[in-house]
């Protein structure tokens, strides 16, 4: 597990967090068993491995786009384009993806693919909220995740949720993170941006001036980017946030 350097947790006043694998992690299992009863057999280990070769391949351009039902929706196409690479990775036909990607859109949209929270979560954000810090959303997403976080529970927990199917900009364009820094009039030196995509959450953050970490449970960005702080959580960052202020 990566050890979370005290200077990165130093005088931080906003906790910024992307959604996806971060707040709300993908599902594997539920995509697993809903690729099969299409007709295409897949496990969620096999998803594990090609969410991080989209995560790559993210990075150099190379995602799989394809044409379906609702990729002209806010966020959607950033959210097709992911899906596609992993299924298509995974040997799912190429063919198939468009007539898959638009049911399972519905699907998305029901109960978002990406809803899984991880455990300690409420209580570690009740703890750096009562050390005085606020913490926000900055996610790439479709313009439902108050909607999410509100039917899975843990809306509360969030000062502000800057959702780019909103606001109409998208990471890594730095204006996204500085949405967030003017709502609390914070200068970019008291923030902190927590991510799973260096692409997006790492090159926007630190084009906005924050310091930013990764977030990486499956170890997909294994010996990339070396400059740039692992993290284990968001749980264990937030309660080192809050030991750090709580010492002075």
């Amino acid at each position: 597990m990566a050890l979370i350097d005290p200077a990165l947790v130093r005088d931080v006043d906003l906790l910024l967090l992307d959604a996806g694998n971060c707040v709300i992690f993908l599902d594997h299992a539920r995509l697993a068993r809903l690729s099969t009863a299409a007709g295409f057999a897949i496990d969620a280990a096999t998803l594990v491995r090609t969410e991080g070769e989209a995560k790559l391949a993210h990075e150099r351009g190379e995602l799989t786009g394809v044409a379906w039902a609702g990729s002209h929706l806010p966020g959607a196409r950033g959210w097709g384009e992911m899906m596609a690479t992993m299924l298509h990775r995974a040997g799912f036909p190429l063919e198939r993806v468009p007539a898959f990607l638009s049911a399972l859109w519905v699907e998305h949209v029901a109960t978002n693919t990406y809803s899984v929270v991880p455990a300690g979560f409420a209580a570690a954000m009740d703890r750096v909220h009562a050390a005085g810090v606020k913490v926000a959303i900055v996610s790439n997403s479709e313009g439902m995740l108050q909607k999410l976080f509100g039917d899975l529970g843990i809306l509360r927990h969030f000062d502000r949720v800057v959702d780019s199917g909103i606001v109409g900009v998208t990471k890594p364009d730095p204006r996204i993170f500085r949405i967030a820094l003017e709502h609390f009039g914070l200068g970019a030196d008291r923030a902190l941006m927590l991510g799973d995509t260096y692409a997006t959450d790492i090159v926007g953050a630190r084009a906005a001036g924050i310091r930013a970490a990764l977030i990486d449970p499956f170890a997909h960005m294994e010996g990339r980017h070396r400059d740039v702080p692992r993290v284990p959580g968001v749980v264990e960052v937030a309660e080192a946030i809050a030991g750090a202020r709580a010492r002075g």
